[in-house]
């Protein structure tokens, strides 16, 4: 930390904090805050025109300042998306909320199919953790931010919103949140530790080859692909790096690119570069599919609360497949609202059925009508995907000193 007595300081900065009553209100580059946050553009320009830049801003701080700077200082957090998605971080969380609020102790970052539903749901359960009704707020990732799918209860996209989600925690309990594509995320990672640095990250993975055919049926069930066979949608990798042969009304563009989920060693190193050894927890989903209490119990220790409690581990969010992807685009359209047809019948449905029938209403129609049980196995890809991601499978088993090879069977994958 550097904190400036002159404007000038900040040169030799890669970052600039900007606080305020008390209060963090800003962080990101010089070049960011110049371009994007008035309070430091005024502030800039107070410090080059005042006869002794540094006194005038000591003595007389925000008040010198434009109303429109003031203003815009006291704002809650933007909205943390950047014009590009991709590697490089592109803006910042860049407010706090006051020293009442909470934001989470821990988080579980992932996989997607890999039990963070299951965990999530039972962990809920424990008397002394609180996380909240809805999964999955996706703030820390600006790639899930694209265009975020319709919720009811809408995507938290200021930090005061975010911190809103945990307001019912008692003093006492744990707070935990859970978005599965944290850990994929290339930014979500650093945005965490930005504003918790103590936190406690805890990550599943899977064995890829099974791993990216349950998220597949995951993202075709979520209306992310709407390329039902796994291979062709493999296949439409290198053209969707282009921008090309993306669904029209995907939600998360990026997210298509399959083998940047398989990317274990790189997501964990970029977790393990942000938070302690010690704060990072990597579970293998094989051994919590066969110990489901026992993985509990070390989850349970890892976050320093009771593992005694009694808590019962539910079977979530099982896989499936779309009957006819045509008939899963009406529904899903006619659920967001898409389209003037849809947008009139869901008005009207809206205006004479309460919220959680009509949520029940929907998902029967989607179990009874529009899912099945997945198809079998294609055997000839899976041995293709093992044979491709068998790197991955070393380098991770080197990474978590484990034989994942033998434990996986990669022993004759050639």
């Amino acid at each position: 930390f550097i904190v400036a007595h002159r404007m000038s300081t900040l040169d030799i900065c890669d970052r600039v904090m900007i606080i305020i009553d008390g209060k963090l209100t800003a962080f990101d580059t010089i070049e960011l805050l110049q371009r994007e946050n008035s309070y430091y553009r005024s502030a800039s320009k107070l410090a080059t025109t005042a006869p002794d830049a540094s006194d005038a801003l000591m003595l007389d701080g925000p008040a010198e300042l434009s109303e429109e700077a003031t203003e815009g200082a006291t704002q809650p957090l933007e909205p943390m998306l950047g014009p590009q998605l991709g590697p490089k971080l592109q803006s910042r969380p860049s407010g706090a909320p006051d020293s009442s609020t909470r934001l989470p102790d821990f988080f579980i970052v992932g996989h997607p199919k890999c039990g963070t539903t299951a965990l999530y749901e039972t962990l809920k359960r424990h008397s002394q953790i609180y996380m909240p009704e809805g999964k999955e707020p996706w703030f820390f990732a600006p790639e899930l931010h694209v265009r975020t799918p319709p919720r009811p209860e809408g995507t938290p996209t200021t930090l005061e919103q975010y911190a809103a989600l945990f307001a019912a925690a008692e003093p006492d309990q744990r707070i935990g949140e859970a978005t599965a594509l944290y850990l994929w995320s290339q930014t979500a990672a650093e945005r965490i530790a930005a504003v918790q640095p103590d936190a406690r990250i805890i990550a599943i993975l899977r064995e890829p080859a099974s791993f990216l055919r349950s998220l597949h049926l995951q993202f075709v069930q979520s209306y992310v692909e709407t390329e039902g066979d796994l291979r062709k949608a493999l296949a439409l990798e290198q053209e969707r790096r282009q921008g090309k042969s993306i669904p029209r009304h995907t939600y998360w563009p990026d997210a298509l690119l399959y083998s940047e989920h398989v990317r274990y060693v790189e997501q964990l190193r970029r977790y393990h570069a942000m938070f302690a050894a010690e704060n990072v927890l990597v579970l293998i989903y094989d051994d919590f599919r066969a110990d489901n209490q026992g993985t509990v119990r070390k989850v349970l220790r890892f976050l320093g609360v009771n593992e005694s409690e009694q808590i019962e581990v539910p079977r979530a969010n099982p896989s499936v497949r779309a009957r006819s992807q045509h008939l899963h685009g009406l529904v899903h359209a006619l659920s967001v609202g898409r389209g003037p047809g849809s947008r009139a019948v869901k008005g009207a449905v809206k205006a004479l059925t309460p919220r959680g029938l009509r949520r029940q209403a929907l998902h029967a129609t989607q179990n009874r009508l529009v899912f099945a049980d997945p198809r079998p196995v294609d055997d000839q890809l899976m041995q293709e995907l093992r044979q491709r991601f068998k790197p991955e499978v070393v380098a991770l088993g080197e990474y978590l000193n484990r034989d994942l090879v033998s434990f996986w069977d990669y022993g004759d994958v050639e």
